[in-house]
């Protein structure tokens, strides 16, 4: 997407927030500002930056490098051997150099020849680096959870809004056809009157406490940097190993880097679709309640079992619990093949999960949405439903708002089992109602120097 004159990024920026704003109606662009069909003219390219390139992020480099319309251009981490890796995957597609590597993300989002990144680090760093990136008017891939607290999800927001960049979530559940049509049925009512949303967690799991060993030499891995918001804790390998290194990818089950099971590491992605499919994307519940079992010690210290109800203003309720106790409570519905989200009506139930979707009665299988009827957006591919809105300024399957109101449900949950109490909620203002304890907990506070 680079020219030296006036270049398509110029023209779409131009139309900044407000294209993003109009809920998907699409605007009109020139064919000589979007290139033309067949091959793709370097300049007219989207050049990305890849910020976190372990397991998950390295997979991301991997299926960007296979569009024609991407110009991978510049890599950030703070291990060595991903950036090493991540350079030599990008020699051998490309057949050549010109790809850079960084280890302070700071430095990659200050090049101007970059359109968009992917933001898939560990979750305590999410917020500083989206905000970051939208203030260098970066559009971003932007993986789960959205931040640490509700505070910090707030103020990506808000940042992604005042710069008018494109927020695709790493919600994908959003771009697969069953979750699309799960959520229809229900939506439309084929199932009755919608009563009761059941959705099931991969819990987290424990750890033993690790022996403190040697900090890395900060060439290998910047460890410091690593910790960044969070608290300074000794150094063990187990910490902060990601599943690229052969390990559990503990720190998503460590309360300081993230909400476990219940929330990033899992529980996001069913929430995010119970919340499509009770129409709720733009609100949320008016009460919550739940318990939950926490490690008394440990590295590992999120909710390893937990049952949290919610009450929403439609009279939906909605119960996300980790796997073992949604199978007791769904028993009669058959729920099977890992977590899944089950809505259950007046008249019938579906159940959907990765690679599943089962029904009662049969015949919702083959129901067809009338023209009349609630349509959701329909998208079959998550990262080319990011560069096309890239390139046309749409929103996304899954936009920084939606991404907020599902992320918070997630805090409100933890917040919830912490508490073990009943709690109400305010989804306008957006904090508990005359509960001082709950909303203190909306906030994290950041090891300096790092704040938002």
């Amino acid at each position: 997407m680079r020219d030296s004159n006036t270049n398509r990024r110029q023209f779409l920026k131009s139309l900044g927030g407000a294209a993003l704003g109009a809920a998907g109606f699409p605007y009109i662009v020139p064919s000589s500002v979007l290139g033309a069909n067949g091959a793709v003219p370097p300049s007219e390219k989207v050049a990305m930056g890849f910020i976190g390139v372990g397991s998950m992020g390295g997979g991301h480099l991997r299926t960007f490098l296979g569009y024609d319309d991407v110009q991978a251009v510049a890599v950030s981490d703070l291990r060595e051997m991903f950036r090493q890796r991540a350079v030599e995957r990008v020699a051998k597609h490309y057949g050549g150099k010109g790809f850079k590597a960084y280890r302070d993300y700071r430095e990659l989002l200050a090049r101007d020849d970059i359109d968009a990144v992917t933001v898939v680090t560990p979750d305590h760093w999410h917020a500083l680096i989206g905000i970051e990136a939208a203030r260098n008017r970066k559009d971003m891939y932007y993986e789960k959870p959205l931040a640490m607290s509700v505070t910090e999800a707030k103020a990506v927001r808000s940042a992604v809004n005042r710069y008018g960049v494109v927020f695709q979530f790493g919600a994908q559940q959003r771009s697969d056809e069953k979750f699309r049509f799960a959520c229809e049925l229900a939506r439309n009512e084929k199932i009755g009157k919608l009563l009761t949303i059941m959705v099931s967690s991969y819990a987290s799991i424990t750890c033993p406490n690790q022996p403190n060993q040697p900090v890395p030499d900060k060439d290998e891995f910047d460890y410091d940097t690593w910790l960044g918001p969070a608290p300074w804790k000794p150094y063990t390998y187990e910490r902060c190993a990601s599943r690229a290194m052969g390990t559990d990818g503990m720190w998503t089950h460590i309360y300081d880097y993230s909400l476990g099971g219940l929330g990033g590491a899992w529980g996001i992605h069913h929430v995010d679709i119970a919340q499509w499919g009770n129409g709720t994307d733009e609100t949320g519940p008016l009460e919550i309640e739940g318990t939950g079992v926490i490690p008394a010690d440990g590295l590992a210290d999120t909710p390893v079992e937990w049952e949290v109800e919610h009450t929403y203003a439609n009279g939906v309720k909605m119960i996300h619990a980790s796997t073992r106790i949604a199978i007791k409570r769904a028993r009669q519905f058959e729920v099977r093949k890992g977590p899944g989200i089950l809505f259950i009506g007046t008249e019938g139930w579906v159940l959907v999960g990765r690679g599943y979707l089962d029904a009662e009665p049969r015949s919702l299988l083959t129901a067809m949405i009338g023209p009349d009827e609630i349509h959701l957006p329909r998208s079959n591919n998550h990262r080319r439903n990011f560069l096309e809105c890239v390139k046309s300024r749409r929103r996304t399957m899954c936009p920084v708002e939606t991404a907020l109101r599902s992320d918070t449900i997630c805090h409100l949950d933890d917040i919830a089992i912490r508490l073990d109490r009943k709690l109400k909620w305010d989804p306008e203002r957006e904090e508990f109602i005359n509960n001082d304890q709950a909303n203190r907990l909306l906030t994290r506070p950041m090891r300096s120097p790092w704040r938002l």
